[in-house]
């Protein structure tokens, strides 16, 4: 993970974030700071690893031999491979070592059974009779984050003992969702993208504070908001003073941040026994916040501003995750299931999609709709 200029504005101040200085000062440098994941009697490292991108066991290993806790993958990682590479690490290690969460997505006319099927064939990789925190993958409305059906299920697989707590995962309308799901005492926990783009962000920063109020564990994702700065990779993201600030939120109890390598390793598990932003983190993170850089919030602002309808923000995901994460086969197969033409924006000669982030959004949606025509087994 390499560091560089990055990340954004008045980031400390408008977090409330005192708490974590004191805490991460108070002790040693290998003192490691846990936080309560809300109600669920899990107490965590502030450090959890995301599994995702990861496909190198010796990784995994070292992550656990070095502290980490909770391991985050999906159903659909990897087309299940990421599953299977935790079940064969994590088929002989105590129990109590280690706390793993897994996701699924069933379809909207999905039933009962078609999504306890999915939960046990996450169970079968990954050699557990049970998973600490089942989520529902994906959420960005709220008829699929409280589809009875869903609840049901979740409800049956808790009742078996498949599952210790629920929760679900959210790139998009993250604050009107955590607010939704926030005092109904069914989902336990919430994953959710959160990094320096949100400093500013009130409505988000107010439904994590009462989330947390409520008892809801909140775990946050995608913390370097993409990494890079730029497709040519130029202007990096000063990753460790970007995991600081989404963990310098107190309503933030643990963040997974996606590791492939040795160097992210220590990089972020550094980060575990201090968390305090240093000035020259906090200038990267202002410098950062006055690029335009290649993360979607995830807004929606778009929605209904493209004459052909277009899934405006789910194609912004698709393209950080190709030219900022690097991970081109995430991109094929978010761009495909979306299900649009190869060039979808021929012939629109002016683009009437206004981006509150400022993205040129017609080249990136026609740079990234090329990726449909690559072979799946070509890309990684």
């Amino acid at each position: 993970m390499r560091l560089g200029a990055a990340a954004t504005a008045g980031i400390v101040a408008s977090s409330g974030n005192v708490s974590i200085a004191a805490q991460s000062r108070s002790g040693s440098q290998d003192e490691i700071i846990y936080r309560p994941l809300g109600n669920t009697g899990i107490s965590l490292p502030i450090v959890s690893m995301g599994v995702m991108r990861a496909d190198n066991p010796n990784v995994l290993r070292a992550a656990y031999n070095m502290g980490f806790k909770h391991f985050d993958t999906a159903h659909v990682y990897q087309e299940g491979r990421n599953e299977e590479m935790c079940g064969e690490f994590f088929k002989d290690k105590p129990r109590d070592t280690f706390v793993i969460a897994t996701k699924v997505k069933p379809s909207r006319e999905a039933s009962k059974k078609d999504f306890l099927e999915m939960l046990d064939i996450s169970l079968q990789r990954l050699q557990l009779d049970f998973v600490d925190i089942l989520y529902l993958h994906a959420v960005d409305d709220e008829e699929y984050l409280h589809n009875p059906v869903f609840l049901e299920a979740m409800k049956s697989a808790k009742e078996q003992g498949k599952v210790k707590h629920v929760g679900f995962s959210t790139h998009r309308n993250m604050a009107r969702l955590i607010n939704s799901a926030t005092g109904k005492e069914f989902y336990e926990v919430v994953l959710t993208t959160y990094n320096f783009r949100y400093a500013k962000d009130e409505e988000m920063n107010n439904a994590l504070k009462n989330a947390h109020d409520s008892g809801l564990g909140i775990i946050g994702m995608k913390n370097m908001a993409g990494g890079w700065l730029d497709e040519d990779k130029t202007k990096p993201v000063n990753c460790k003073a970007a995991l600081k600030f989404a963990l310098s939120n107190p309503h933030i109890h643990t963040c997974i941040p996606g590791i492939v390598s040795f160097e992210m390793l220590m990089e972020n598990w550094s980060v575990a026994s201090d968390a305090a932003l240093t000035p020259v983190e906090e200038m990267d993170l202002q410098l950062a916040s006055n690029e335009t850089g290649m993360f979607c919030t995830g807004c929606s602002s778009c929605k209904g501003q493209c004459p052909r309808d277009l899934p405006i923000s789910d194609l912004m995901r698709s393209y950080m995750y190709n030219y900022a994460y690097t991970y081109p086969a995430k991109a094929r197969e978010t761009v495909v299931a979306l299900n649009i033409p190869e060039d979808p924006c021929a012939g629109c000669d002016e683009c009437l999609v206004q981006c509150k982030a400022g993205f040129d959004v017609k080249t990136k949606v026609t740079n990234i709709a090329r990726i449909q025509g690559i072979p799946r087994e070509f890309l990684v």
